[in-house]
């Protein structure tokens, strides 16, 4: 399909969407919180519903932190996961209701509006993390990195492990850095529009 109506240059719509994919090996580089902070400079202005910005994140760089982690990812993770310069966990913050004061002064009441049901709550703080989860899946590849997002772990084991099992929920975890030897699987195919869009 011709990309003439997108406005990113043709590298970085390569490097964004058509030559990126999920990395299984990466280089023992590291990579610094100013790496981190330039990643999120990006992926915080993305939309959620409410300006809700549920994802909270735990960097894991340390021996100590890896020995913590990598026992609570599946077997075929747990190789890839310890030899990764960094993992990050993303995960949903359950109570994120309690900061709309203050991230959506312009509705300080949608808190108890429509939030005051756990129901609610709980749908809104998955959903929105998982857009969330996206946004820093695409910053990461912005910035130079890149990313193997991987759901195979025990995440309620990993969310009491490194957060507040009360008000957290781990959702995925990301081995990020520079791609090492033979990082990439084949690149598996994509459906086509008429096949995902019907028009009314």
């Amino acid at each position: 399909m011709s990309s003439n109506h997108v406005l990113l240059d043709e590298r970085a719509q390569d490097l964004l969407f058509r030559e990126a994919r999920t990395a299984n090996t990466f280089t023992d580089e590291p990579v610094g919180d100013e790496k981190i902070a330039a990643l999120y400079d990006l992926v915080k202005w993305a939309p959620t519903s409410f300006n809700q910005q549920p994802l909270r994140v735990a960097l894991i760089r340390s021996e100590e932190a890896k020995s913590r982690l990598v026992p609570l990812m599946w077997d075929s993770n747990q190789a890839k996961t310890a030899a990764a310069p960094l993992t990050a966990i993303l995960a949903a913050d359950l109570r994120f209701d309690e900061l709309l004061p203050e991230v959506f002064p312009i509705f300080p009441q949608a808190k108890d509006v429509f939030f005051a049901k756990e129901e609610a709550r709980l749908e809104a703080a998955m959903l929105n993390t998982t857009l969330q989860i996206g946004y820093f899946i695409i910053g990461a590849r912005a910035v130079g990195l890149a990313a193997g997002p991987m759901t195979g772990f025990f995440a309620d084991k990993v969310t009491e492990e490194f957060f507040d099992a009360g008000r957290h929920q781990a959702l995925v975890v990301v081995n990020l850095g520079k791609p090492g030897p033979d990082a990439w699987f084949d690149r598996q195919p994509r459906l086509a529009y008429d096949r995902v869009f019907r028009s009314y």
